[in-house]
């Protein structure tokens, strides 16, 4: 210790020791030329110390880089190697590490990464000073995978239970059989290395894992994921997990997509894949758009994929069995009845006295009680975004001759395009055949060949999709239409570069696949149809 002008101590050495080798130098050479001179009064700080006291003191305190910058090499060539050389040893190490228990042999390991992040994923599924191990799996697919106490504890609070909780276990080995190894492996790699790695077959599990262990931004990011790849062909089945993980944004994004795309989720695989509790709140569903056929063979195939779950032969008996009062939510009554006659009363599904008894009830006057639910769904209703301000026709215009009429858009939200309106003849009653397309960067999500009849008026006339296609936003989208029939009829004019329908804003720009004059400003598709 040494003492300044005002009676304070201070530690000067070592501050003294952190210095670089020049202001050592200087200070060796003062102490020489104090010990020459006269004896100095004993309280004054030597000068350089005094320096030194003066920095630390008055500057914002500096970290061991700041204080040791590196020096610069005189020769470039020798730096590229040396940089070359140095990431060639990471990215080993970051290899190395992606197998399971291998150690790393490297005495300095630590000087290759210059962060504690990085330091600390060099650790992640890795045996060196591995304190605890884990069986993941079901028996016959597990996995031994390693772990660090610290590390898990610190990521989340059921491991800080686990290991250092008043009922912590003492134990080197830990099963977990009803987790998934993959997803395991993902939440330590987020725990270890802060980083979200995230597939579309193991999303679901790495979701159940980082729900089970508390990972609340790691099952966040799941969500989204699920959220950004949600489709037709996946929402029955996302729907039945959202449910069982609680997440109501998700299952709020699941229904909106089962309505929308009722009969294509109800067709797809993964319906058939859902529990019976998702199975009855989808067939209670009053806002699906799907024809009752649809619903009814969707239920059919549901039944007989439960059979093979429960061991059961697929027969009549047993599909009735296992469907059982939720065969009473698929409102049968709602038929077309050549879609009954010909699907439903044929199927073997029905009793003889309900198929009797809903035949009474397309065709008698006084018709009788039924335990189906009679009352039809109410299905969706499609909005319309119109773009033009008005419209016109002149005896030279609109002509069609083979040629495509197109235009691009975008919109905020999530919708599902149904279908567009387009102008009819301004020359009386005409037919038209109209070929529509939807495009996402050339490539065709959604087409159908139609036709519609106009009556003479300016009104537009709505042409459809098989199925609504799923718009993403902030996308552009190409709308085309190739139509056939009377040359002349209606088009656009004032067209808007934004429209605002509801909670959904639309922006409209041309497009280089219009080859018939319609833009922005003027032609045809002036209405998008869609569901929101």
């Amino acid at each position: 210790l040494m003492v300044d002008e005002k009676g304070k101590n201070m530690k000067c050495l070592t501050f003294f020791l952190m210095l670089p080798e020049t202001v050592k130098n200087r200070s060796k050479k003062s102490s020489k030329k104090g010990n020459s001179s006269s004896s100095s009064s004993s309280s004054k700080l030597p000068p350089v110390c005094y320096e030194i006291i003066t920095l630390k003191t008055k500057k914002k305190k500096k970290m061991a880089a700041d204080i040791f910058p590196r020096k610069k090499p005189a020769n470039t060539n020798t730096t590229i190697a040396a940089t070359n050389t140095n990431t060639t040893a990471v990215q080993q190490y970051h290899q190395q590490n992606l197998n399971n228990n291998n150690t790393i042999p490297a005495p300095n390991w630590q000087g290759l990464y210059p962060t504690i992040r990085e330091r600390n994923a060099v650790m992640f599924n890795n045996d060196l000073m591995a304190d605890v191990h884990f069986v993941v799996g079901p028996p016959g697919g597990t996995q031994r995978l390693p772990g660090h106490k610290y590390v898990l504890a610190v990521g989340s609070s059921v491991f800080h239970a686990m290991f250092y909780g008043e009922l912590a276990e003492d134990k080197d080995e830990i099963r977990i059989p009803d987790v998934e190894p993959a997803a395991f492996l993902a939440m330590l790699k987020y725990i270890y290395c802060d980083e979200i790695d995230l597939a579309a077959d193991t999303v679901l599990a790495t979701l159940y894992a980082a729900k089970k262990y508390i990972v609340p931004h790691l099952a966040r990011a799941c969500v989204n994921f699920l959220e950004t790849s949600l489709s037709a062909k996946n929402a029955c089945v996302l729907l039945s997990q959202s449910c069982l993980f609680e997440e109501p944004d998700l299952t709020q994004r699941c229904w909106e997509v089962i309505d929308a795309q009722a009969e294509l989720a109800l067709k797809s695989e993964g319906f058939c894949d859902i529990d019976f509790q998702t199975l009855e709140s989808i067939l209670r569903r009053e806002t699906l758009n799907a024809k009752e056929i649809v619903v009814f063979e969707a239920a059919l195939n549901w039944a007989e994929v439960e059979c093979q779950r429960q061991e059961l032969t697929a027969t009549i008996e047993n599909k009735r069995k296992v469907l059982g009062k939720a065969l009473y939510l698929i409102r049968i009554p709602t038929m077309a009845l050549d879609d009954f006659a010909n699907g439903a009363a044929q199927s073997g599904i029905l009793t003889l006295n309900e198929t009797n008894d809903i035949f009474l009830w397309y065709t008698a006057a006084k018709k009788p009680e039924l335990q189906f639910v009679s009352k039809p769904r109410k299905g969706l209703v499609p909005q319309r975004c119109h773009r033009f301000q008005s419209c016109a026709y002149r005896s030279n215009q609109w002509r069609y001759r083979g040629r495509c009429d197109s235009i691009q858009f975008a919109v905020d939200k999530r919708v599902f395009i149904a279908g567009f309106g387009l102008y009819g003849s301004s020359c009386g009653s005409a037919e038209y055949s109209a070929k529509i397309e939807l495009k996402r960067q050339g490539v065709i999500l959604g087409q159908n060949l139609s036709k519609y009849f106009s009556d003479g008026s300016s009104n537009t006339f709505p042409v459809w999709f098989e199925y609504p296609v799923q718009i993403e936003p902030d996308t552009f989208y190409t709308a085309s239409v190739i139509l056939d029939g009377n040359e002349l009829s209606y088009f656009g004019q004032e067209g808007m570069t934004e429209v605002q329908c509801g909670k959904v804003t639309v922006q409209f720009q041309c497009s280089s696949d219009s080859t018939n004059g319609t833009g922005v400003q003027g032609g045809q598709i002036p209405e998008l149809i869609f569901y929101a």
